[in-house]
C-alpha cells in the first residue's frame, strides 16, 4: 500500500505558477504534464483542473483520478522532479484505466520513470 503524505503535496500559488511557467509541459488529450526540477520542489506533486472541465463534482473527480494514479506508481517516478497534472475535457468522461494509461504515456514520453 503506498500512501501519499500531504507534505508531498503542492499547496502553494507560487508553487504551482513557478512549476507551469517554468516546466517542461507534455500532453495527450487527457492530461497535460508539467516537470519541473529545481531546489525546494523535488519530489512534489500538484493536480489541477480548471473550470472549463464542469462543476465542482467532474472537476474533483479528474483530480481523485489522478491523485490514484499518481499514488500508485510514485515508487517508480525520479525523486529529484515536481510534477503538476492538468486535467482536461474529455478526462471527465472517461475510467481510471484510461487516464493511467495516458499518465503513463506522458511519464514515459518526460522520462520521468526510473531511479
Amino acid at each position: 500500500m503506498y500512501k501519499l503524505p500531504k507534505s508531498r503535496i503542492l499547496r502553494l500559488r507560487n508553487d504551482f505558477q513557478k512549476v507551469h511557467r517554468f516546466g517542461k509541459s507534455y500532453a495527450n488529450r487527457y492530461l497535460v504534464l508539467y516537470v519541473f526540477t529545481a531546489s525546494g520542489l523535488e519530489d512534489k506533486v500538484g493536480f489541477a483542473a480548471g473550470k472549463k472541465l464542469g462543476n465542482a463534482v467532474a472537476r474533483n473527480r479528474v483530480k481523485r483520478l489522478m491523485r490514484e494514479c499518481y499514488r500508485l506508481h510514485q515508487q517508480d517516478i525520479k525523486k529529484d522532479v515536481c510534477i503538476l497534472l492538468v486535467g482536461r475535457k474529455p478526462a471527465v468522461e472517461v475510467k481510471y484505466n484510461v487516464i493511467e494509461k495516458a499518465f503513463l504515456n506522458l511519464g514515459r514520453k518526460a522520462e520521468i520513470f526510473g531511479r
